[in-house]
Order: C-alpha cells, then sequence, then structure tokens
C-alpha cells in the first residue's frame, strides 16, 4: 500500500493548492458582492424608488450573501489547509447552496425583465405626474434625467401633465445647456421644446437593459456555475484523504 499512498499524496497537495486558489477567488467574490451591496444601498437607494413603489430588499440580499461567501470562502481556507473531510464536505454543500441561489436569481431576474420595464414605467411616471422638487422620488428623477440627459418618461411632454408644471414648469435637470434655461422659459411650453433634452428616460432605460441582460446572464450564470468547480474540487480532495487515511490503517 506505501507506493500507492506515496502517488497520492501529489494528487492531494495539487488539489489543495486548486482548492486554495478556487476558495481565495470565491472570498473575493463576497467582497465585491459586500461593497456593491452597500454601494446600492446608500448610493442607489433613491433610485430604486423609481422602480418599485416600496423600498428594495435586494441590497441586505446582497450585502448579506457577501457577508457569508466571505466567512465560509476563509472556512474553504481552512478545511483546505486541515484537510478534513467532514470540513470539505461542508464546505461542498454550502458551495451547492450558493451554486442554486444564484441559478434561480439569474433565471427570475431573466424570465422577469419584462415586468420589471412595466413596473418602472409606472413607477417613473407617477414619480414625474407628482414631482415636487425636494423629496427622495423627486430627486432621483432629477438625477436619471441629468445623467441620461433625457426628459420626462416618453419625452418633456410627459412634464405638460405633472402638478408641478403650472408653478415651476419643467425641471431645471431637462436642461441641455443649463446656463440658457430660465424660469420663464421652462414655464412657456412653446419655447421650453428648444432647451430642454428631447428624448424620453423610459426609452434609454429599456434600452440600457435590453442592451445588457445578455451580458448580466451571462456573468451570474458564469459565477454560479464556478460553484460547481469548487464542489467538485472539494468532494474529490475529501474522497482522496478519506481513501488515504483508510489505507494507513
Amino acid at each position: 500500500m506505501a507506493p500507492r499512498r506515496m502517488e497520492t499524496k501529489p494528487v492531494i497537495f495539487f488539489l489543495k493548492m486548486l482548492l486554495l486558489l478556487y476558495s481565495f477567488i470565491f472570498w473575493v467574490t463576497g467582497v465585491v458582492l459586500l461593497v456593491v451591496g452597500l454601494w446600492w444601498k446608500f448610493m442607489l437607494g433613491p433610485y430604486m424608488l423609481l422602480i418599485s413603489n416600496s423600498p428594495s430588499n435586494a441590497p441586505y440580499a446582497l450585502a448579506g450573501t457577501g457577508a457569508a461567501i466571505i466567512l465560509f470562502g476563509l472556512f474553504g481556507c481552512v478545511a483546505t489547509l486541515k484537510g478534513r473531510p467532514w470540513m470539505l464536505k461542508l464546505y461542498a454543500l454550502f458551495l451547492s447552496l450558493v451554486f442554486i441561489t444564484e441559478l434561480i436569481a439569474g433565471i427570475s431576474g431573466f424570465i422577469f425583465r419584462h415586468e420589471i420595464k412595466g413596473t418602472f414605467l409606472t413607477s417613473f411616471s407617477q414619480a414625474v405626474m407628482w414631482y415636487n422638487g425636494y423629496d427622495e422620488r423627486s430627486m432621483a428623477v432629477d438625477g436619471v434625467q441629468r445623467t441620461l440627459k433625457c426628459c420626462g418618461v416618453h419625452n418633456y411632454t410627459s412634464w405638460f401633465s405633472s402638478v408641478t408644471f403650472p408653478v415651476s414648469g419643467i425641471p431645471a435637470s431637462c436642461c441641455a445647456t443649463f446656463t440658457e434655461c430660465s424660469g420663464a422659459d421652462l414655464k412657456n411650453a412653446t419655447l421650453a421644446p428648444r432647451k430642454v433634452y428631447r428624448q424620453g428616460c423610459y426609452e434609454l432605460v429599456v434600452s440600457f437593459i435590453e442592451s445588457n441582460m445578455g451580458i448580466i446572464a451571462g456573468v451570474t450564470f458564469g459565477v454560479a456555475f464556478s460553484q460547481v468547480v469548487g464542489v467538485s474540487l472539494a468532494c474529490c480532495l475529501s474522497h482522496l484523504i478519506n481513501t488515504n487515511q483508510y489505507e494507513m490503517v
């Protein structure tokens, strides 16, 4: 049995190195998810009100998943270094759960993307209709219009039926050139179209979603299926260590 054990040891060492490298990459993805979740919560929070009428739990889910991956990534490194089969099996089980969760999330997002666009249309239209210039949803509308260089839902005429138009006119965030926009111009339905962006925001957002959906889905499924590699490595290493220990008895 000694020659067999000598042949197995290099394989175990090689698998340990691969699993350590994988665990480090897995840990890094956890850090990325945690940072994205926190960034989403504190930087994109107002914009999410334009997609949903209620606060989204997605940032907490991302941050929580990231924190869990960080902990289990460290656990995977410890399990690999110690070479305990039960720890490796537990690590493989966690990776399997992560794989299933990411797969479900990716498929759900792809299937319900049209629902998301419909919800955005409704919420954004309401935000434009009841715009007041100072609440979170109004500031989010201003942010979208400035960033995307757009105006209104389908175009600038969306503002004509808003509650703010008779009082303040079209918001200054629609101005193509801020220095050439005056309050009087923005209240004038004839002059305002010459001063503001002509394209509506809804069309730009939908175009962005459609053009990037393939990339987002590909990255999501790619990350999900990478867990299969980790599960395979952990299970193979556990089996080899068990076999090697059995032969030594």
